[in-house]
């Protein structure tokens, strides 16, 4: 299943929401046009890497910011813009525009603080809107959860469109974003070199993150 658009119509134009999606698609067509050479530098400044925020956190925290506008490739990209494109619009205009900019940064910092944290002397680089759009799922799942989505469904070589609750799309991501850290968390245990991969942590903490902040932030505000 992948998502097109909600079925909850909105009353303002999700500005913020846009210009996020433009900052992230402007951000990848730059990282596409460097070297390789010139896209480790690029990484190693912008990107969390977990060992040079612990030993140089005055400097690196920048980055908890940063990486939320960096992603590794055309699919990462896509599938994260589309996430924020269907659910996005409702929680800016529940926030506020610029309350919704600042509860979608915090959300991404303290995600990729989450991922931090399982491996604080790593050194590969964590980068992604991932963890700031989760946190926009959770805001999403509290405050809409009788909401639904119109959404692709590919059956083999059939694709057609069904119309599905929010609650199970949110809820499938969620879950296996659960069953996959605690698998990779296994896997760690198990093995002596560093691994590298989905930042599995980092979802599950900006969604924990969007359920707990959104109401401070006034998502159950009257209109």
């Amino acid at each position: 299943m992948f998502p097109l658009y909600d079925e909850n119509p909105t009353r303002t134009t999700p500005y913020f929401t846009y210009g996020i999606i433009g900052m992230n698609v402007l951000v990848f067509l730059h990282e596409v046009s460097l070297s390789n050479a010139q896209l480790n530098l690029f990484l190693s400044q912008y990107a969390v890497i977990p060992r040079e925020l612990t030993t140089n956190l005055n400097v690196e925290w920048t980055t908890l910011f940063t990486s939320q506008f960096l992603h590794g490739g055309w699919w990462h990209l896509i599938s994260n813009m589309v996430f924020l494109w269907v659910f996005g619009n409702n929680i800016e205009e529940r926030l506020g525009h610029f309350k919704y900019l600042i509860f979608y940064l915090v959300c991404g910092a303290l995600a990729a603080l989450c991922q931090w944290f399982i491996g604080m002397y790593s050194t590969i680089p964590s980068l992604g809107a991932s963890g700031a759009i989760s946190g926009v799922l959770g805001a999403y799942l509290i405050r809409f959860p009788q909401a639904r989505v119109k959404t692709l469904l590919f059956l083999g070589f059939f694709v057609t469109t069904i119309s599905v609750p929010a609650l199970v799309i949110i809820g499938i991501f969620f879950i296996q974003n659960v069953i996959s850290g605690l698998v990779s968390l296994q896997a760690a245990a198990n093995m002596s070199i560093e691994t590298g991969g989905v930042a599995y942590w980092a979802h599950i903490g900006g969604f924990v993150f969007g359920v707990i902040l959104s109401p401070v932030f006034g998502l159950f505000r009257r209109d």
